[in-house]
């Protein structure tokens, strides 16, 4: 990790930089690829603007550049938008050497990089996340795709990007509730590799919540770092890079059966304690580090309970379970789960029984 000039640029492994500071917009024609004549900017509307001034920065390099506007959050990850965009790229007569830009938040950046691993077997990508979550996690790693009826991200492709440049002024307009869902996924990296994140979050939660504070951009830098090291030693999820996924089975299901009304993040708050449920029922870990991830999400004010649940829990479970059953990392019949077997230290929890999982759902029902 390096920083000069107030930007700090995180490699992942030789492939590509992510570049963290205020006012990128400069920063953006300089990672265009030299061979470029094209750029799509796939934005949502609410970023039209934006989208607008890194189109005139990318035009001042000499390239002609098309505008895509696609729906906001996860309605925008469907298979009806992504061909839209192809059109928009045959239309275009869009070839190897042109790039696509993703200005916005995961969902964008998801899509984007999904139209560009798949346009012509893989054009150029440059991630532009604006939100927290997007900057350290959705826009980092290359992992892209779309949503299907039967659950997140069962279609995609591992696609690196050519840049990542998250531009912290993205954040000061920022509506509080999605920053604090963003840094769902931050504490996620203080659990499973680098402790001195909960400490930062435990020192001031609210200092955590200033857009324009130092201490939420060491949480955001940190979190990439995390995702940086992983990715780097394993692009394609051999295991390694499955750690990523910590609080994500439960996670992804809750976000499934509540139609994806609800933020990944605040989701992800109640996986990471159903699994930290989990691995205390299995043995793994003492109750101490359960309530730990209890304090430092409730701190932030994210939900460590399924409180979305309405009516027979029975019958809530049942509908989750059979969401977790399609979960990319099950294998056959077998649900797979990332646990802690200490703090920063993560583990694989195969096959648990379904009183085990029972158990530990209820944990975050009844708590």
């Amino acid at each position: 990790m390096s920083g000069s000039s107030g930007v700090t640029t995180i490699p992942v492994g030789q492939d590509y930089d992510v570049v963290v500071g205020h006012g990128l917009i400069d920063e953006l024609p300089r990672r265009v690829p030299d061979g470029a004549a094209q750029a799509l900017i796939v934005h949502p509307p609410t970023l039209s603007e934006l989208a607008g001034r890194y189109a005139s920065a990318v035009r001042a390099k000499g390239l002609t550049v098309h505008l895509a506007t696609v729906p906001e959050g996860e309605t925008a990850k469907t298979s009806a938008t992504l061909v839209a965009l192809w059109d928009r790229l045959g239309e275009a007569a869009f070839t190897r050497s042109d790039v696509v830009i993703a200005v916005g938040g995961g969902t964008v950046t998801d899509l984007g990089g999904f139209v560009a691993a798949t346009w012509l077997r893989g054009v150029d990508v440059i991630q532009v996340p604006t939100t927290v979550l997007a900057m350290v996690d959705a826009a980092v790693g290359g992992k892209t795709g779309i949503n299907t009826a039967a659950g997140k991200n069962l279609v995609g492709a591992f696609h690196p990007p050519r840049a990542v440049l998250c531009d912290l002024e993205s954040l000061t307009s920022l509506p509080v509730d999605d920053l604090r869902a963003g840094l769902g996924e931050v504490v996620k990296g203080g659990f499973i590799a680098d402790p001195v994140i909960l400490d930062l979050v435990e020192a001031d939660p609210a200092d955590c919540l200033d857009p324009h504070g130092a201490r939420l951009r060491e949480l955001i830098e940190r979190k990439i770092a995390v995702k940086a090291r992983v990715v780097a030693e394993d692009l394609k999820e051999s295991w390694l890079r499955e750690i990523l996924n910590y609080g994500h089975t439960l996670g992804h299901a809750i976000e499934q059966v509540e139609d994806y009304r609800i933020r990944h993040g605040e989701a992800i708050s109640v996986g990471m304690v159903f699994a930290a449920e989990l691995a205390r029922g299995a043995g793994l870990i003492d109750e101490a580090l359960v309530q730990r991830h209890r304090a430092v999400l409730g701190a932030l004010g994210l939900p460590t309970t399924d409180h979305w649940a309405d009516g027979d829990a029975g019958a809530r479970f049942a509908r989750l379970l059979d969401a977790m059953r399609r979960d990319k990392k099950s294998r056959g019949s077998l649900l797979r789960f990332v646990v802690l077997d200490g703090l920063g230290s993560v583990t694989r929890l195969e096959g648990p029984g379904e009183d085990q999982l029972r158990a530990a759902y209820q944990a975050v029902v009844e708590s």
